[in-house]
């Protein structure tokens, strides 16, 4: 039985890893990464309602099928 062992961890050559190209991938990868992750919690978060002005619009006069409810 032959079993190739070929070290963990090493996908690429060093001589690729330390290219300026790959440099901008890794970048572009990783900002990429963090901004998933912030629209991510920000999708899991309740929203955040602000209220522009101090007061709560009512209607005028009731629109429920019972005519003397509170408004």
């Amino acid at each position: 039985m032959v079993s190739a062992m070929a070290p963990l961890g090493v996908l690429l050559p060093q001589s690729i890893l330390a290219t300026n190209t790959f440099n901008v991938l890794m970048t572009f990868v990783a900002i990429n990464t963090l901004l998933y992750v912030v629209l991510s919690i920000l999708k899991a978060l309740p929203r955040f309602r602000v209220r522009l002005s101090g007061r709560r619009y009512r209607r005028s006069e009731t629109r429920s099928i019972y005519p003397d409810g509170p408004l």
